[in-house]
């Protein structure tokens, strides 16, 4: 991975920084061992001049790999939360939650 002050590598970072916050807001980052994880693997990784690289790009790949699975794992989340199965629901509600109005009742 280029060194982590290279700004593709630095918002890839931040990025993943965000989702691991959106996954457990109440927990300190610093105290999150995943955190200390993704930053032990930035900086293993950063490239120097001593150092032969054949994928410079490969780290970063992963970490924007891993940040989208976070992301899509909390979109998902949101989603069934939103739409899970309640058991049976009445014409109305099914009607509100799809966006129609019932037509009024001829009686």
């Amino acid at each position: 991975m280029a060194s982590i002050s290279t700004k593709p590598a630095l918002v890839t970072l931040r990025h993943l920084l965000s989702e691991v916050r959106k996954q457990n807001p109440t927990k300190k980052l610093s105290d999150n061992q995943m955190v200390q994880y993704i930053l032990d693997q930035y900086r293993k990784h950063q490239t120097t001049d001593q150092q032969l690289c054949k994928a410079i790009d490969e780290m970063h790949y992963k970490a924007r790999t891993y940040c989208n699975y976070l992301e899509s794992l909390r979109k998902y989340k949101e989603i069934n939360v939103e739409f899970k199965g309640k058991g049976e629901r009445s014409i109305k509600d099914t009607a509100d939650m799809v966006g129609f109005k019932l037509p009024h009742d001829p009686k």
